[in-house]
């Protein structure tokens, strides 16, 4: 397997250190438009696992918004997997690229949705990841692989899902994501500030965007954003978050593979988080759409949301400043396999402070880094495959929860996952 990683901001970088203690690739090329910033991440391989281990990482320039770009790179480099490290902006190119360049393709996130023109939070308009469900019939007339939504959520929280409708229900009333945290970030004063954990970019998109549900009697639909607000208790000390309904691809991919009433998703944003995104859309700072802005150096285009991104922390530089625990999971709710009611939480837990003494990256990156690897490497061994277009929950779980929870040192990745009942 060779991999053509697209992007070294804060998860391409920690999907590099990850995959640097396992040995299922030939190589792995670090490709971004920086190419200072994908030089760093294989110093950073070289400084830590030495030069042996840093021989099988080359670092690049790419452009991910042109898909000729990352043809001729995925051809120079002979990749037979291209990795999708960067903002959803740029899955159609990079999608179109991969394809361009006969290599299998894997994303975390799908390409992206616009809303009904007349009724946007009543009906979908195009939902995330149409434009490449679109494309399905001819990856698959190809004998090719996209792997899409293949991060933390989505990723394992789909996994989850499908180790719950095969092992532990036998009807599923609802599937529902639930994202927390008690993370905090803090100046040099000691004083907490607003920084995103995650890219601003995305977290704009995911949040102001109209929330997709879906019912079985009713298909997909949604929601005005921030909606059904719920009080969620989350494991291992992070405790109880106010969640919101927002737009994200388990919704989307779920309910194309696995048998339930209802799928949803909801994110602990907090007051604070939710003020700021209802103040940046009432001023248009949410918009993608560039506008004529005067500088020194004359009138210049620039997007409102690249603005906003740009005046914010970077997520990748954040670790240091950072406490607390971050939880990705699934309750799933219905009928178990004896027949009586059942309801259960799956979800998996990533410390700041040992993601950071581990592997220099802070927990949600990382736990969002981990999961790309961990299928790249199935993928590897034939214990997952596939053509088209196909999701997580589309292959078995038992073996991808196995291979992460196994220890280290028997050729895991280490990660214990956990099943809370009442």
């Amino acid at each position: 397997m060779r991999i053509l990683l697209i992007g070294a901001g804060g998860v391409g970088n920690a999907i590099a250190k990850i995959a640097a203690r396992r040995s299922f690739y030939e190589t792995i090329v670090v490709g971004d438009y920086d190419p200072a910033r994908a030089e760093a991440t294989v110093e950073w391989i070289r400084a830590r696992h030495g030069q042996h281990v840093a021989s099988r990482f080359t670092a690049t320039r790419i452009d991910a918004s042109d898909p000729d770009s990352v043809a001729a790179v995925a051809r120079e480099h002979r990749a037979t997997h291209v990795m999708n490290a960067v903002e959803p902006k740029f899955v159609e190119s990079i999608f179109a690229g991969a394809f361009a360049a006969g290599a299998d393709y894997l994303d975390m996130a799908m390409s992206l949705s616009h809303p009904h023109p007349t009724d946007p939070y009543a009906r979908t308009g195009i939902k995330l990841g149409d434009a490449q469900f679109a494309q399905a019939g001819v990856w698959e007339a190809a004998g090719r692989l996209a792997l899409v939504g293949m991060g933390v959520e989505p990723g394992l929280s789909d996994v989850f899902a499908r180790y719950a409708a095969d092992e532990l229900f036998s009807h599923i009333q609802e599937l529902g994501t639930r994202d927390g945290a008690n993370l905090v970030v803090r100046d040099d004063e000691g004083n907490e500030i607003f920084a995103p954990s995650f890219s601003i970019w995305t977290t704009i998109e995911e949040c102001l965007n109209p929330p997709v549900i879906w019912e079985k009697d009713r298909g997909w639909y949604t929601t005005p954003p921030f909606s059904e607000p719920e009080v969620f208790d989350f494991p291992e000390g992070i405790g109880e978050v106010e969640c919101v309904n927002v737009e994200h691809e388990e919704v989307l991919l779920m309910p194309r593979w696995l048998d339930a009433e209802r799928v949803t998703f909801k994110y602990g944003l907090g007051d604070e988080f939710i003020g700021v995104l209802k103040t940046l859309h009432l001023l248009g700072l949410d918009s993608t759409d560039p506008i004529r802005v005067r500088s020194t150096a004359g009138p210049v285009e620039v997007a409102p949301r690249d603005v906003v991104a740009a005046a914010l922390p970077d997520p990748a530089t954040i670790g240091p400043r950072m406490t607390g625990k971050t939880c990705a999971g699934v309750q799933v709710t219905g009928t178990g396999t004896d027949g009586l009611p059942r309801s259960v939480y799956l979800y998996h837990v990533a410390d700041n402070e040992w993601t950071m003494r581990e592997y220099d990256a802070q927990c949600v990156v990382w736990q969002t880094a981990l999961n790309p690897v961990i299928a790249l490497e199935l993928l590897a061994t034939g214990t997952w495959s596939g053509t088209g277009i196909l999701g997580p929950e589309a292959f078995p779980a038992r073996p991808y929860l196995e291979l992460m929870q196994r220890p280290e040192a028997d050729g895991g990745y280490g990660q214990a996952w956990g099943l809370r009942e009442p």
